[in-house]
């Protein structure tokens, strides 16, 4: 059996380990080969394909990034996307898939497994949204990033008794606001599942001062103040439909200053979030969905994507992680508010 594996949407710590963990079980206990599809669906369109043996994953298990390279493409929007992709997969022989990626990767892949494609999914996000698995990989070295930072900013807003206000990924859903907010000990926490009241922003900003430390607010970059929409520096859309987020902080640090009367100054974390060695438990478990993954294509469970659930790993159908994220419970985020102001 000829197997091909993907990587699609934005990089992630761990994606080199699943691949090395796929690559290194399929041949070695299954006997399959293996070829890598470029740049995630856009290599899938355009005949892409590349040789992918055990000594092409040797090495690869704390490097960040993706060694098959990755892109944005939703072959759903190419005309004759579905039979294009078809017909790579039939040039090379290639049997099945394993498609690694977010919601919108994995929904490209659920759809085209209703035409008949062969694959199994794996699921990234270093927003932690994607839903069906209680993690994903990347996650957990996205927040050690954010809170390390954090950190670092008490020192300077405390030195110039400013408020620093911290932006983070998360379009649709706060788990990297939250965690790495609580974990770096912020006084605000801002979420895209909670629309924030600028005034009780303030708030709790002059609190802070008044007991003579600096706040630090962290916010998700899909954070809305209740009476606005998300604050956007660019409109322009990707294939999957998704704006490109960034603004919210900068917003923030003006309103605090012009409300407050108080300096306040933005850091936004970006791509530095994302990038980087991974963390041992996004290695651990990258390295386990990889093997489970390709126990899945010898099995013939195709349709399914790899999932955790407590400490075991299941298999659960591309269906249920397709339309949806998973967002913070309202419950979660109020166990935290007494640490706001």
């Amino acid at each position: 059996m000829k197997v091909g594996v993907l990587t699609g949407g934005g990089d992630c710590p761990g994606l080199n380990a699943v691949i090395r963990s796929v690559v290194r079980k399929g041949v070695q206990e299954y006997g399959f080969d293996f070829v890598g599809l470029r740049d995630g669906w856009l290599g899938a369109l355009q005949g892409q394909v590349v040789p992918l043996g055990i000594a092409d994953v040797r090495g690869i298990l704390p490097r960040g990034g993706t060694i098959l390279g990755s892109s944005r493409t939703n072959p759903l929007k190419h005309e004759d996307g579905v039979l294009r992709v078809r017909d790579t997969l039939a040039a090379h022989e290639v049997d099945a898939l394993v498609v690694i990626g977010g919601e919108d990767t994995l929904g490209a892949a659920e759809e085209l497994s209703r035409h008949g494609v062969k694959l199994v999914g794996v699921p990234k996000t270093i927003d932690n949204d994607v839903v069906g698995t209680d993690s994903t990989f990347g996650f957990d070295t996205a927040v050690g990033i954010a809170t390390e930072a954090i950190d670092r900013l008490h020192t300077t807003a405390e030195s110039h008794m400013r408020t620093l206000v911290v932006e983070v990924m998360g379009r649709h859903s706060g788990w990297i606001a939250l965690h790495a907010g609580v974990a770096g000990g912020a006084n605000v926490i801002l979420v895209p599942e909670r629309p924030f009241d600028i005034d009780q922003v303030c708030a709790w900003v002059r609190s802070r001062f008044r007991t003579h430390y600096a706040p630090i607010v962290v916010v998700a970059e899909g954070a809305k103040p209740k009476e606005g929409q998300m604050v956007l520096k660019d409109r322009t859309l990707d294939e999957y439909g998704h704006v490109r987020l960034s603004g919210i902080g900068e917003w923030l640090a003006q309103e605090i200053s012009q409300r407050t009367g108080s300096d306040a100054r933005t850091t936004v974390l970006g791509h530095v979030q994302r990038g980087g060695t991974p963390s041992a438990f996004d290695r651990w478990l990258a390295t386990r969905f990889g093997l489970h993954a390709v126990d899945a294509v010898k099995k013939g469970d195709f349709g399914t994507m790899t999932a955790l659930r407590g400490t075991e790993i299941v298999r659960v159908p591309l269906t249920e992680a397709r339309g949806r994220t998973k967002q913070v419970d309202p419950s979660l985020y109020d166990e935290f508010s007494v640490f706001f102001g």
